[in-house]
């Protein structure tokens, strides 16, 4: 089980999935994003944790969850525009397509 506060280098280098943010910076593909939201949730669900420990994994949450939200922010705008294109009138007269 992979550490939920420690850095996710390790995770994301073997995975190569990176990508460049819209700064340019390397972002945490949501696949990974959302596993790890999903385990930091479980620990916080099962209590035991001191107060400190809570709210960095709380801290560390709400990071992942905002990177959660700006693959999915894109996804819907990929999506609305795959939808648009669909809907305009075609370039060449009488094109089925």
């Amino acid at each position: 089980m992979a550490s939920v506060g420690g850095s996710s280098a390790g995770r994301a280098a073997g995975s190569g999935a990176a990508r460049p943010g819209p700064d340019g910076a390397s972002r945490m593909p949501y696949e990974q994003a959302r596993d790890e939201l999903t385990e930091l949730v479980s620990r916080l669900e099962a209590g035991g944790l001191s107060l400190a420990e809570s709210l960095r994994l709380w801290e560390r949450g709400e990071e992942l969850a905002a990177i959660c939200e700006e693959w999915l922010e894109g996804a819907r705008a990929r999506l609305a525009a795959a939808l648009a294109r669909q809907h305009e009138p075609a370039d060449t007269p009488g094109a089925p397509f």
